[in-house]
């Protein structure tokens, strides 16, 4: 165990940059005596780990790595955990094997889609979940009537539910039967809480940005590697006056696109074929190059 230095960080964050969770995650880890240093086990998450240092958990050696950030077009269907108690998939079985030492920031329900972020950079979790940044999270609403107008000031002046008050930063409507309802911080199925209290239930439910982050035209399934600006995105919201998007990949043309870079076509479970993956890429790139040009 190393004595404090440059070289040296704390015991929680390198378990995060191993991919071992989230930084309040690996806090718990550390506090459960399940983690050692050169053989000596630690309860203490502001341990000081160094270069020559060997970390186990739960008698696995872990090694840090250079932080990773993806963003991933969850499919209705999947769960995000990465072993569930009722033996359904979960977001790991669409994802190839090279991604799955990251953990989701946030999720998404089962009945759910759209923009879900994986990384194994703890500090960038805890930045993103933590309500004092109010990160902003935009959904497309669709349920199975019309919304009447009088509602949507409901939405955000806030709505009493056996969870407690509940309350949407903004609420737009699209169509009769669809809203755009932005949250700046989320209480578990909010969104399908505050409007089953006003009668109405979701058919259909897809996050399509994170900060100023849009899903683009990831299709469900896919996945694509951030660039650091794009990871810059998510931690800073558009402005107020942005219209809000209409269609799942339908946004003005001065808003980001995330372009599909890798990742499956469908989301059937397992990463497809590394040939798709490529030719995925190439397309990509083309279109990307073209926009340049």
């Amino acid at each position: 165990m190393s004595t404090p230095s440059t070289a040296a960080i704390r015991l929680n964050k390198f378990l995060a940059t191993a991919g071992e969770g989230s930084r309040r995650a690996c806090d718990e880890l550390v506090q459960q005596g399940r983690v050692e240093i050169n053989g000596e086990i630690q309860t203490n998450p502001a341990t000081r780990v160094g270069p020559g240092d060997h970390v186990r958990v739960d008698g696995r050696r872990v090694a840090s790595q250079e932080n990773q950030v993806v963003a991933f077009h969850k499919p209705r269907g999947l769960v995000c955990t990465r072993q569930d108690e009722l033996k359904r998939d979960t977001i790991y079985t669409a994802l190839p094997p090279m991604l799955h030492h990251m953990h989701h920031t946030g999720r998404l329900d089962l009945d759910s889609e759209g923009l879900l972020i994986l990384t194994n950079d703890g500090d960038l979790t805890q930045r993103l979940m933590h309500p004092r940044a109010g990160i902003e999270k935009e959904y497309l609403v669709t349920a199975n009537q019309a919304f009447e107008r009088e509602h949507l000031a409901k939405l955000t002046k806030g709505i009493y539910t056996p969870e407690g008050k509940l309350t949407a930063k903004r609420a737009s409507l699209l169509s009769p039967r669809r809203l755009s309802i932005i949250l700046s911080h989320g209480a578990k199925r909010q969104i399908r809480v505050m409007l089953e209290a006003l009668g109405y239930k979701v058919t259909r439910l897809l996050r399509v940005r994170i900060g100023s982050l849009w899903l683009g035209d990831l299709k469900p399934g896919e996945y694509a590697a951030l660039s650091p600006p794009e990871v810059a995105m998510l931690l800073e919201n558009p402005p107020a006056t942005a219209n809000p998007a209409t269609s799942p990949g339908e946004t003005a043309p001065a808003r980001q696109r995330l372009n599909r870079r890798t990742g499956s076509k469908t989301a059937a479970p397992g990463p497809p074929p590394k040939k798709s993956r490529q030719s995925a890429f190439r397309r990509s790139k083309k279109r990307a190059d073209r926009r340049k040009s």
